[in-house]
């Protein structure tokens, strides 16, 4: 009351029209936010299936999605690393087959075949006479395959960066997932990379993407 009272008041002092224009700016501003708020209605929540694929392209879809789950789910917790050890990162990759350790737990078995394994481990420093054989049992993996890189020589030529005879990371010669900084990295770093490894796996879409080329 107070507010309009002082608007009456200046609406005597001003002329009529100008009075009446501010008197309209006056009211429509302060009916501006009223409008707002009626228009503001609550939305009831959406509902959001398990799937991302789940009633969008019909139940093909999440069967294959689950598929994928549980195929990945398998793949996780039974990864088989090949050893490439290099130089002195490999002491500390032998360390988590260790009991302190035990990468048994993860379901992390070492092999000695490439047939038998889907992870790489490259420790060390690679020369450019190695990177043909780390090629070659590398495409002697069975897909899908994955490869961590440990260490700095082996990410970027570490200590021996400048050398004729070293190359400048192992990514030059294969596809690289995860790396491993450190010279050398400790043994919890490589644990780390491992269960990384597994979370990357774990969203993999191999039978989705198949059946939607």
């Amino acid at each position: 009351m107070r507010s309009i009272g002082s608007l009456t008041r200046f609406i005597g002092i001003v002329p009529s029209s100008r009075a009446l224009s501010i008197s309209q700016k006056f009211f429509n501003h302060a009916e501006v936010p009223t409008q707002k708020t009626d228009q503001n209605i609550r939305e009831e929540p959406v509902y959001k299936p398990y799937s991302p694929f789940q009633g969008k392209t019909g139940k093909v879809d999440y069967v294959i999605a689950r598929m994928d789950d549980l195929v990945n789910w398998a793949r996780k917790n039974s990864i088989w690393p090949l050893t490439f050890g290099l130089a002195c990162c490999a002491v500390e990759m032998m360390h988590i087959a260790g009991p302190r350790y035990d990468m048994d737990r993860f379901g992390v078995v070492f092999r000695a075949s490439p047939r038998q394994a889907d992870v790489i481990i490259v420790s060390g420093t690679v020369t450019n006479k190695m990177a043909p054989a780390l090629r070659r049992i590398y495409d002697q993996m069975t897909d899908p395959k994955w490869a961590i890189s440990m260490g700095s020589c082996a990410n970027g030529g570490g200590y021996y960066h400048y050398s004729y005879s070293v190359l400048r990371g192992c990514d030059r010669v294969i596809p690289v997932d995860i790396y491993v900084p450190g010279c050398p990295p400790s043994a919890e770093a490589l644990m780390y990379a491992i269960l990384q490894m597994q979370k990357r796996i774990k969203y993999m879409h191999t039978q989705q993407s198949w059946y939607r080329k």
